[in-house]
């Protein structure tokens, strides 16, 4: 195993920590807690901070190419990680500002802390997922699914903790705002700072230059690219719907039972952010269980697109779900928030068997040359599909009370499946002519 890799992992966990802590709050905050420049309330509606939420999450996955481009052709990918990760610290420190009473319109400061953590934390996304293949050569390539595994477990890891305390600070009167977002910042300090004690220890990649841009016009890179962008089109709608549990869903829960009794606490009222944390708690246990059971059960028949195609069907169901929560809710039944864990354990299986999966099958079937560009493609995706939702969500906020009511309640989540199911379809039609190769750093090339 590589020795700059813990450092990776590491830098990952506490990343994860500071963007999906200040992720888990957004929605709460702008909703119930956000201001106008004199102190007064200037709560957003649902739509409205819907699309203001995917908006965000979509510029996030949107400057990845702007970071690959960077990273292949000028800096390579440690520069870029540092050089943007400072910017990232700087977004956070922003945020951090919300309840200063600086006399500043809140908003101007939310979206300008927001659009610093976009390109920061969006600009390293695919340079540190390509660096954490670059780590990997013919003499250890074995370990390349397992490292993936253990990557995208260091996500869940620092997300898990970071879902439940955020949320926590923000509503207790004690801290607020200003903690809620001010901790997520000191973990990004503690991200950059582990990533550069591991730079001696990294396989560092040059970057690559005119050779870069060459290799992506050659027949090669136009092979490649062929091949996945379609791919990464299926999973643009993948996300439209899975990046919903960060606003939709917190809505729904907030009109769930959320009491429950525990042991030495007694009877306490979950908060509607915090359960949001079932999903690191799911993908951690699922993960290990997928990959050394469920797989292997298998064999060679699952492979990666037929992974990919089952993650896409599994989530219309976890929709489908909230759909029928959804129906109960309108005719005024009590729904306990146990029934929407049942969604997001149906959610998280799609997302460790396609996102994890197809995140690893991207690296392999890019170039040598186009890793990050490729990773950088493949999170434009994610863009893409938080895109379509908060379009979706804006042109509802624009519609008439008696136009909106086609796609409220039940209606809005039954639209969604129906559009996954739809897609799904078409991805079962197509997925059997791709063709492509797998490259790992110093291998010779293979068919896929």
């Amino acid at each position: 195993m590589p020795t700059g890799i813990p450092f990776i992992v590491g830098n990952e966990a506490a990343e994860r920590f500071s963007y999906y802590g200040m992720k888990s709050i957004l929605f709460a905050f702008m909703t119930k807690y956000i201001t106008d420049a004199t102190g007064g309330e200037a709560h957003m509606k649902p739509e409205e901070a819907t699309a203001w939420v995917h908006l965000f999450t979509a510029a996030n996955y949107f400057f990845p190419i702007i970071g690959a481009i960077v990273a292949d052709v000028f800096l390579g990918k440690y520069l870029t990680i540092m050089s943007l990760s400072m910017v990232y610290c700087a977004g956070h420190a922003v945020l951090a500002l919300l309840d200063s009473k600086l006399g500043i319109d809140p908003k101007v400061l939310l979206g300008s802390g927001l659009f610093l953590i976009a390109l920061g934390s969006g600009g390293i996304k695919p340079c540190v997922s390509a660096h954490v293949g670059d780590q990997f050569g013919t003499r250890n390539k074995d370990l390349l699914q397992k490292v993936f595994g253990w990557f995208y477990f260091s996500i869940n890891f620092g997300s898990f903790f970071s879902t439940l305390l955020c949320p926590w600070l923000l509503t207790n009167p004690k801290y607020g705002p200003a903690y809620a977002f001010g901790i997520p910042g000191i973990f990004m300090a503690i991200a950059t700072l582990m990533f550069w004690l591991g730079r001696y220890r990294y396989a560092h990649i040059p970057a690559g230059g005119s050779e870069s841009i060459k290799e992506a016009s050659s027949a090669e890179g136009l092979r490649a690219l062929k091949g996945l962008i379609p791919l990464f089109l299926f999973i643009s709608v993948f996300f439209s719907l899975y990046d919903q549990t960060s606003t939709r869903w917190i809505e729904q829960a907030n009109r769930m039972d959320r009491w429950i009794t525990l042991p030495l606490w007694g009877r306490v009222q979950i908060d509607e952010s915090q359960i949001q944390a079932i999903n690191p708690i799911l993908v951690m246990s699922m993960i290990p269980v997928f990959t050394l059971f469920i797989f292997p059960l298998f064999g060679k028949t699952a492979t990666p697109l037929r992974k990919i195609g089952t993650g896409l069907f599994l989530i219309a169901l976890s929709f489908a779900m909230t759909a029928v929560y959804e129906v109960w809710l309108q005719a005024g039944h009590s729904v306990h928030f146990y029934w929407q864990l049942a969604a997001y354990f149906v959610l998280t299986a799609a997302e460790v068997i396609c996102y994890g999966t197809a995140l690893e099958f991207s690296y392999t079937q890019a170039p040598p040359k186009m890793k990050s560009l490729i990773m950088g493609l493949f999170l434009l995706s994610i863009s893409l599909g938080n895109v379509l939702t908060a379009g979706f969500n804006g042109w509802l906020s624009g519609l008439s009370a008696e136009s909106k009511r086609m796609f409220e309640g039940p209606n809005y989540y039954w639209f969604f499946t129906g559009w996954m199911l739809a897609t799904a379809t078409v991805y079962l039609i197509w997925s059997p002519f791709y063709r492509g190769q797998t490259y790992v750093q110093g291998d010779a090339d293979t068919t896929a």
